[in-house]
């Protein structure tokens, strides 16, 4: 509550204290009731500041807990994530090992047919030279 709405609140039980009203005791005049009446009004303001300050309280507390799980969670997310790309990492180079060796002995088998293969050329060749000289 603002200090408007305090200020209203108490002028209004003034001035519904201070009516046209006659009590039982004589002793207790206008102005008492009155000041009576603004003294509970406070108490009550009092009491509801209180309370909202132990609310306010509260919902910073869960505020900070709600943080702190939310970092919590992000870190696990981070190592998780993390493990994964090692992981993946791990097995990606594992393939790339894996296919250099196939492809090197790809490369092998390769030069090997070539070597193969002119071998045989040559040796047709030599073979056709031997028959044109006879």
């Amino acid at each position: 509550m603002n200090k408007t709405t305090i200020s209203a609140l108490m002028l209004a039980v003034a001035v519904l204290a201070t009516g046209c009203k006659k009590d039982a005791d004589p002793t207790t005049g206008p102005a008492q009731e009155a000041g009576a009446a603004i003294d509970n009004t406070a108490a009550n303001a009092a009491q509801e500041t209180k309370e909202a300050g132990a609310a306010v309280g509260a919902a910073t507390e869960r505020a900070a807990d709600n943080v702190e799980a939310g970092a919590e969670r992000a870190a696990a997310n981070v190592d998780a994530a993390t493990d994964r790309a090692a992981a993946n990492m791990k097995e990606a180079g594992a393939e790339v090992r894996q296919e250099s060796k196939e492809a090197a002995a790809n490369v092998k088998e390769g030069a090997a047919n070539l070597t193969d293969k002119a071998g045989k050329g040559l040796e047709r060749a030599g073979e056709k030279m031997q028959d044109a000289s006879k």
